[in-house]
């Protein structure tokens, strides 16, 4: 009888290898190429991507990240291959790799690496606690793309979400525990969630049922702390069409006037901390909340590779190796 031979590919979105205009260009060109993210005709999106985006886009950018950069790199791969070796401490037994969806590390060259060891299981892991199409399913595309010049694969695991996981509430609710404690127990306590095209999700994508699944289960765990001291929010909108709302950076610009003169912030679908955590919520709309009136702001740090969240990898991966 053949025992299972299992690996672990971890994914998650990417980022740019450098702060610089450049690398920046490298990255958005293949991160706003992929369909999923952006489903417009490509004879009419391509040409406004390289022409008109990237060339206003990467500079602003650059600099934003220049803002956050740590000495080991950029902070999305640097807590991501925080947990990968975390996790791989773990799971002694089993081969893991980190691969990112665009950009470095590479997921064709993660994916060669764990088959390799002749797996007859591959568990794939992309850390999005809730699922959408422009996450989720683009990293299942981005590995079934792979996949199709091996003519052997191994049978495949793929972990949709655990946007309700007990162990992932555990951990959130840790992280919101620990910075009542270190700051106090604010007015409201937010959870900012990236957002999607409202017309995404009319198409099926169930994303913001996810969110709110999410926001329910950590209410609950922090009972006594009652549910209307909790808001929930959607980032970094990206383009004109209408977004899922309410709208992060438009609500903190509105509670000072309702009373509301500290908030904490915390981004539950961010499994690491990256520019849209780093400089978008913990910078731009901190200023946002204190210009309109608000008195004190606390950004809760994601999980990052927090002992607890990499409990929570190491149960999913264990909960998916039968």
């Amino acid at each position: 009888m053949m025992h299972n031979k299992v690996g672990v590919l971890m994914v998650n979105l990417g980022t740019p290898d450098m702060p610089t205009v450049p690398a920046i260009k490298r990255y958005l060109a293949q991160f706003l190429s992929d369909h999923r993210v952006i489903d417009r005709s490509p004879w009419l999106w391509w040409p406004l991507l390289h022409a008109v985006i990237l060339p206003f886009r990467a500079p602003r950018l650059a600099k934003l990240y220049q803002s956050i950069w740590m000495e080991e790199g950029s902070p999305l791969l640097v807590y991501s291959q925080r947990q990968q070796k975390a996790l791989a401490a773990r799971l002694p037994n089993i081969p893991v790799e980190l691969g990112m969806s665009y950009g470095s590390p590479c997921l064709a060259k993660a994916i060669k690496t764990l088959l390799s060891h002749d797996l007859t299981k591959l568990i794939i892991l992309p850390l999005y606690p809730q699922y959408s199409a422009t996450t989720s399913a683009a990293a299942w595309d981005a590995v079934a793309n792979i996949l199709k010049s091996y003519r052997r694969l191994p049978s495949i695991q793929f972990i949709r979400d655990y946007a309700e996981h007990p162990a992932y509430i555990n951990a959130l609710k840790q992280s919101v525990e620990r910075s009542f404690n270190q700051h106090g127990q604010p007015d409201k306590l937010m959870l900012s969630f990236h957002g999607i095209p409202k017309r995404y999700a009319k198409l099926g994508d169930d994303y913001p049922h996810c969110c709110e699944h999410t926001f329910r289960a950590l209410s609950a765990a922090l009972t006594p702390w009652s549910e209307d001291k909790m808001i929930m929010a959607y980032q970094s909108r990206f383009g004109r069409e209408p977004w899922l709302m309410p709208y992060t950076d438009k609500t903190l610009k509105k509670l000072p006037a309702q009373g509301v003169k500290h908030i904490q912030v915390i981004c539950p679908g961010f499994a690491a901390d990256c520019l849209e955590t780093l400089e978008e919520i913990k910078q731009q709309n901190r200023g946002i909340f204190l210009k309109a009136g608000g008195e004190k702001f606390e950004y809760i740090p994601a999980l990052n590779d927090q002992s607890a969240h990499i409990d929570l990898l190491q149960q999913l991966v264990a909960e998916n190796i039968l």
